[in-house]
């Protein structure tokens, strides 16, 4: 059995429950050596066989685990986060289903979420924003025209951008093109959940300065929104004056 198991953010009690127990369980572990904690790997059984996918190609990750469901043995899959989110883990479960070798998901705790409980924020606002929009600026790696940042900007919603730390001048073009706000206040997050976890709250129009200054270019994540102000409306969940299915509001 072949297990995709997301890691989490970064600090090691930060996996999920049934993620430890397939790490301790597992014969064979191929782990995302660039990104996740490698503390994770003293949860495996010292006779387990760890291989780092850092320096390893698409087709070497399948032929390890090839060889390894021949010989019966569990192999865990760990990527950083959670395996959904640019994990390229669709490419991997197409090529198994092409070799009829089975697999399963564990998920994990994303570094989206990681940030926003270092941040001690909520995206999700009463007037503010509803929505958070989880994107990347292009690189070597191509964006569709149509998820250009400067068009995902045009809502003015929470934005959460991946692997972009080193563009930071460039996204704040595009976020500013967009629409936001030169002093639409931003946060870049760098390493969240892990000991050296460093947070720099700036502005939009600030961004590259902030990075420079702070020597960001990698393994951080940029949001941006005016959730990050702290002024909303209240919900209405726990309004006493509110009725709801669970509760008859006051004025009832």
């Amino acid at each position: 059995m072949v297990n995709f198991v997301g890691a989490g953010p970064g600090a090691v009690d930060l996996i999920t429950v049934r993620g430890k127990r397939l790490i301790e369980n597992a014969d064979v572990i191929i782990y995302a050596g660039s990104l996740v904690n490698p503390e994770l790997l003293y949860f495996a059984k010292e006779q387990a066989e760890i291989y780092n996918s850092a320096e390893m190609t698409l087709e070497e990750i399948i032929e390890i685990i090839i060889s390894s469901e021949k010989e019966n043995k569990n192999v865990v899959r760990l990527h950083t986060g959670d395996p959904s989110l640019y994990g390229a883990v669709k490419e991997q479960m197409d090529m198994l289903d092409e070799y009829n070798i089975k697999y399963d998901v564990c998920p994990g705790v994303s570094s989206l979420f990681g940030a926003a409980a270092a941040l001690k924020a909520e995206y999700t606002l009463p007037d503010v924003s509803q929505s958070v929009i989880i994107t990347r600026m292009e690189g070597r790696t191509p964006v569709p025209v149509k998820e250009d940042i400067s068009l995902l900007a045009e809502h003015n919603a929470t934005m959460a951008v991946f692997l972009s730390s080193s563009m930071l001048e460039e996204l704040s073009k595009r976020l500013i093109k967009g629409g936001y706000r030169e002093d639409t206040p931003a946060a870049i997050v760098y390493k969240a959940t892990w000991n050296d976890e460093k947070i720099i709250m700036t502005t939009v129009v600030n961004l590259a300065k902030s990075g420079n200054e702070n020597k960001i270019k990698k393994t951080a994540l940029i949001i941006v929104g005016d959730f990050l102000k702290g002024t909303y409306k209240r919900s209405e969940l726990y309004n006493p004056l509110f009725t709801h299915e669970f509760r008859k509001g006051a004025d009832n």
